[in-house]
């Protein structure tokens, strides 16, 4: 059996694009200050030949019918790229074979219940129509027409998605931001990261033809924060989750290097640092984590730093080289710091309350396998010990001295020892806060305001998970899916949150994978070795697997976490 491959946008998704949020073929009435406003979305015509130039079409033989049994997958070369063939339920399809995302390859993720789940960072894709279903990443696959002739499967594509692997989903524009008053907005986003921007892009895609204002503290457009202590280098342009054009074309406005320093909840207005007052009628709140800083005499000398902006990166990485470092905190951030700076400085040193890294959050026996690695990288460790005091020379940073009495030299310190929530300026707006300053929302990632939503690192929400324990996890992919049903939500959806929180780091050329949620762990089973970094962890609560951790050992924690998506228990039992 051959099997083509076509790119086309699926039937059911054509349909949807054309209708409003309540699935009737009407013009989309949002309020604006009181003002009812109609608005049609775009029409997309529906050519009969969804490619344009024939010239851009490849089609090839590919297997034969009987080469696949239900349930696998396979990577195929069209001669000039790749696509990932997958049969299920005796069905053919066939898609992008790269994850947008880092350009994992697909073929060695989980195939699951008509998705495919990336194995390297935990997004899912759906198999018929290529769409995005769960985080971290912007874009869906491309989906490629599958034919059958003669036991022969054939695919049929276009040049241009088989090279780029990415495909962005149709999004309504807005008709006319010239009608607007300036200080009014329908919709207002604060926090710029992946849960605001996904907001943004969700509302697009379900139709939302209002204005939508995003603002930001910082200098930029949203950028892939995790790698500012990844790949220290970067610059601003290199890291950018959307460039210039894509706002302009969807009328997505973003205010840089403005602050919200209130909200008032009955005029539904956001008041600026500056005094600039807007009126929104829907708020989605996702300031994220201010970072902690040192306590210490000499905390605010120079060449002391929270990573927090691009800049911040880039200085630490030229003022590092060939110097002595000291990172305080054995965080996510302090460890990914270290590692990338570990062969361009002279010395890197690392301070920590605890005394093995990670300890908490991945365990002891994996906390100190992870230390042992970077020991061996020349990374030096000074635990159960914190700092007293920075020491200056001629106004510049010289030592690090430590409550233990030890002394370092130091040329740059990095502090990564903790963050809270980016809220104070919520504390008289009436919108329920916890003691620890989180926002509390429920399933829909609503607060006790209507029409006020929040979303990201800054808010607690029930995990299913977990029996919808009210959780803080702040992690990049679920600020990506927090935005999402926020959106949704915002459009009356009704839809509740639900997904398994996945997360990942790496050092030094290795990633640590994990999914779940291990607060509270009370066991720990390990198998593989750790010692030769080749491991599966298994974290378990009351003879229940809450979490699972991985290194060189793929896709295990991408099938675990679609095993617990599927709302099936693992026990203790199963993986000793």
């Amino acid at each position: 059996v051959e099997v083509k491959i076509e790119v086309v946008i699926p039937e059911k998704e054509r349909s949807k694009e054309e209708m409003s949020p309540n699935g009737k073929a009407s013009p989309l009435i949002y309020k604006v200050n009181g003002t009812a406003r109609h608005y049609h979305l775009e029409e997309h015509p529906i050519a009969s030949n969804p490619y344009h130039n024939p010239k851009d079409v490849v089609e090839a033989s590919v297997c034969h019918v009987k080469d696949l049994e239900n349930g696998q997958m396979r990577e195929v070369d069209l001669g000039c790229g790749k696509a990932l063939l997958i049969k299920e339920s005796g069905e053919f399809h066939a898609v992008g074979h790269k994850c947008p995302h880092y350009g994992a390859p697909l073929v060695k993720g989980v195939l699951s219940k008509g998705r495919v789940r990336c194995p390297w960072h935990g997004a899912c894709f759906n198999i018929g129509t290529g769409d995005i279903e769960d985080f971290p990443g912007l874009d869906s696959l491309p989906r490629f027409q599958v034919k059958i002739e003669k036991e022969k499967v054939y695919i049929r594509a276009s040049k241009q998605a088989l090279q780029t692997q990415r495909r962005t989903k149709m999004m309504a524009k807005c008709i006319s931001l010239s009608n607007y008053n300036l200080s009014s907005t329908n919709v207002l986003i604060i926090g710029a990261g992946a849960a605001g921007l996904v907001c943004a892009e969700t509302l697009r895609q379900e139709g939302f033809s209002d204005r939508i204002v995003m603002c930001t503290m910082d200098r930029h457009l949203p950028y892939d924060r995790p790698k500012l202590s990844k790949s220290m280098d970067s610059h601003p342009e290199q890291i950018t989750l959307r460039p210039k054009e894509f706002f302009c074309t969807y009328d997505i406005e973003v205010l840089t290097e403005m602050q919200v320093a209130a909200v008032d909840v009955k005029s539904k207005i956001a008041v600026f640092k500056d005094g600039f007052k807007m009126e929104y009628n829907k708020l989605l709140i996702a300031t994220g984590n201010t970072p902690k800083t040192l306590s210490c005499k000499g905390k605010e000398m120079e060449n002391v730093f929270n990573i927090r902006t691009p800049e911040d990166a880039n200085r630490v990485v030229k003022l590092a080289t060939s110097k002595n470092v000291v990172i305080v905190g054995a965080s996510f951030l302090g460890m990914e710091v270290a590692a990338y700076l570990a062969e361009r400085a002279h010395s890197v040193s690392l301070v920590e309350l605890e005394h093995v890294p990670f300890k908490k959050f991945f365990g002891e026996r994996v906390g100190r396998a992870v230390m042992k690695m970077f020991e061996n990288n020349r990374v030096k460790f000074y635990m159960q010990t914190e700092v007293s005091e920075l020491r200056e020379q001629e106004g510049k940073l010289k030592e690090v001295v430590l409550k233990s009495g030890k002394v370092l030299r130091a040329d740059v310190c990095v502090v990564g020892v903790g963050a809270v929530p980016a809220t104070g300026f919520l504390k008289q707006s009436g919108i329920n806060i916890d003691s620890k300053g989180f926002i509390v929302v429920n399933k829909m990632m609503q607060t006790n305001i209507p029409g006020v939503f929040a979303a990201g690192d800054a808010v607690i929400f029930p995990l299913a998970l977990r029996n919808n324990k009210k959780v803080n996890v702040p992690h990049w992919q679920m600020a990506h899916m927090h935005g999402r049903i926020a959106a949704l939500n915002m459009l009356a959806h009704g839809t509740e949150i639900s997904t398994v929180p996945y997360l990942w780091t790496a050092m030094f050329g290795k990633s640590i994978r994990y999914a779940g949620h291990g607060e509270g762990f009370d066991d720990v089973v390990i198998q593989g070795d750790l010692d030769e970094l080749k491991f599966v962890a298994f974290y378990t609560k009351s003879d229940e697997v809450v979490a699972v951790a991985s290194m060189n050992y793929d896709p295990i924690v991408s099938k675990v976490a679609e095993v617990l998506a599927a709302g099936r228990t693992i026990r203790k039992r199963d993986v000793e």
